[in-house]
């Protein structure tokens, strides 16, 4: 099953992708397949929370996990965190993220 995700990209163009429920990807996972973010500007570190390159910004009220204590330390560090800040690698795409609405966050390049 896919579940509809609106992802607006670094250039504020919005773009709604289907991102599968069944195979175990992240929302950063997401973003790279369409190739929403530059090659190498995104899951730098490979999805450990240790890097920040795929912070976003949630911008609907969907259920999402609570965050980790490593995605915690990492966004206390990150550049452009915001309230509503996550880390894309630290979401696993689930059927309630149906409807989900997400904005990446500068690159800190």
């Amino acid at each position: 099953m896919d579940v509809k995700i609106t992802i607006v990209d670094r250039e504020g163009t919005s773009h709604l992708v289907d991102a599968p429920t069944d195979m175990a990807m992240n929302l950063m996972e997401i973003i790279r397949s369409y190739e929403l973010a530059p090659e190498g500007t995104i899951g730098i570190c490979g999805g450990m929370a240790m890097c920040a390159s795929c912070q976003c910004y949630i911008q609907s009220i969907t259920p999402l996990p609570e965050k980790g204590d490593e995605e915690e330390a990492m966004l206390a560090e990150a550049f452009y965190v915001e309230d509503n800040s996550r880390l894309s690698c630290q979401l696993p795409i689930t059927e309630s993220m149906e409807g989900l609405k997400i904005e990446l966050a500068p690159s800190e390049e």
